[in-house]
């Protein structure tokens, strides 16, 4: 590996996440340990297995895009741009002091603009009445909320960025792949700004029954503030969220000469996949460990420097005991002595977008030297024997932090993140 290589920071960044718009809210109900599930409001839950998600109070133009832009955009590219604005207002970048064709945007969904899909095309199926669709009633933009690179389109377009631009969909790791792939961009030379992160807001009737086709989603709703239980023996699946985190990452030593407060550097990203089914996974977790071991690598960090988890910690008894062993498999000893914790637990899982936002997540435990808890763990499972950092946030010396992701499909992915002054190999 160079030792000249393009090292890349963390300069900006923005979270719409349930429980509060904005990452400051974020970060407020996370160190406290509160959950934003609760029962579905956006649509009848009645008729379905799992009748809890994690919803988002957000008013658009409340947060600054216009009735144009609302009417143009789904939920997801509302909140991915709301975000990628924030992102750019936190960092104090001015775009108009660099060449726009050097400003790239990455953006990581899963599904894409499913609500709005979902609701237009009961309208041109009249309610699922006609066996061809109605064209005469499609919504103008319609052909925006089919193809989910419209979400980079949007984001290039408030930023006024002219270079790399891409949607990033590998299921529910598309949040830490999008900005993996930004990273790469800004390391090679092809960039030297990324506005990147994920945006998810998936809380429809279809993608409610895809889940409970698969009994993947929790269908315990008498107590929506309990339902998410990563880690915990009465866990029985995840519970549905939405969100999108936003970032501004550029080149370190740009961002230093300008003055930028550098969050942290993302020190290593690594990829792997399963090839073994496409909703399973091997209880050994041998590929997220390869992940893990591949982004350590790249950071120039041994495992035992690692001084935090962020989990993916969905909620299911095959995630939680995959990962589990992923992170004896690649850090050993170690593994024990490290704080690991779920946000999914209060946040919900939002898909594509959650990789990002635990991101975020991550990053702001680094600025705070807070290990935020993972809530609703009051049963211990005996197969899951780390230090999950049970209900309660915690003090905790935190310089590099590991942050993973699983998806359906077998993606498994790891990012490293670490304060930019530490001293490399």
């Amino acid at each position: 590996m160079s030792g000249n290589r393009r090292r890349v920071a963390v300069t900006g960044l923005e979270v719409l996440a349930p429980g509060g718009v904005g990452a400051k809210q974020f970060w407020e109900l996370l160190s406290a340990g509160r959950t934003a599930t609760r029962g579905i409001t956006f649509f009848d839950p009645t008729p379905f297995r799992s009748r809890v998600a994690a919803e988002i109070d957000f008013d658009p133009e409340a947060h600054g895009l216009t009735p144009h832009e609302v009417r143009r955009m789904d939920r997801a590219a509302q909140l991915a741009v709301v975000a990628a604005r924030g992102a750019l207002a936190d960092s104090g970048l001015d775009t108009e002091a660099f060449d726009p064709y050097r400003i790239g945007v990455a953006v990581g969904s899963a599904v894409g603009a499913t609500m709005r899909l979902d609701q237009d095309y009961k309208i041109v199926s009249n309610g699922g009445r006609l066996d061809l669709v109605d064209h005469r009633y499609a919504d103008p933009y319609f052909y925006n909320y089919f193809i989910p690179s419209s979400f980079a389109a949007e984001v290039a377009l408030t930023v006024g960025a002219q270079g790399p631009s891409t949607v990033v969909s590998s299921g529910c790791t598309s949040g830490l792949d999008s900005v993996g792939y930004a990273v790469e961009l800004i390391r090679e030379g092809s960039a030297d700004v990324m506005i990147t992160g994920a945006s998810d807001a998936p809380i429809s009737p279809i993608t409610m029954a895809c889940f409970d086709a698969i009994k993947a989603t929790t269908p315990r709703f008498d107590e929506p503030e309990r339902a998410s239980r990563p880690f915990d023996g009465t866990r029985n699946g995840f519970v549905l969220g939405e969100g999108a985190a936003m970032f501004v990452l550029e080149e370190l030593e740009a961002a230093r000469a300008r003055g930028a407060h550098i969050y942290a550097e993302i020190a290593g990203y690594a990829t792997r996949s399963n090839a073994y089914h496409m909703t399973g996974l091997r209880p050994d977790g041998v590929e997220m460990a390869e992940a893990i071991r591949v982004a350590l690598d790249e950071a120039r960090m041994n495992g035992d420097a690692i001084d935090y988890i962020n989990a993916h910690g969905s909620g299911t008894k095959q995630n939680d005991r995959h990962e589990t062993a992923a992170f004896k498999r690649s850090l050993g000893e170690h593994a024990y002595r490290t704080p690991v914790s779920s946000i999914k637990s209060m946040v919900g899982h939002s898909l594509g977008a959650i990789g990002s936002i635990e991101i975020a997540a991550s990053v702001l435990a680094m600025e705070t030297h807070v290990v935020p808890p993972t809530a609703n763990l009051h049963t211990p499972d005996p197969e899951c024997d780390l230090d999950y950092v049970p209900l309660t946030a915690r003090e905790h010396t935190t310089d590099a932090v590991l942050t993973v992701g699983s998806g359906f499909g077998g993606f498994q992915s790891a990012m490293v993140l670490a304060r930019p002054d530490r001293s490399i190999a």
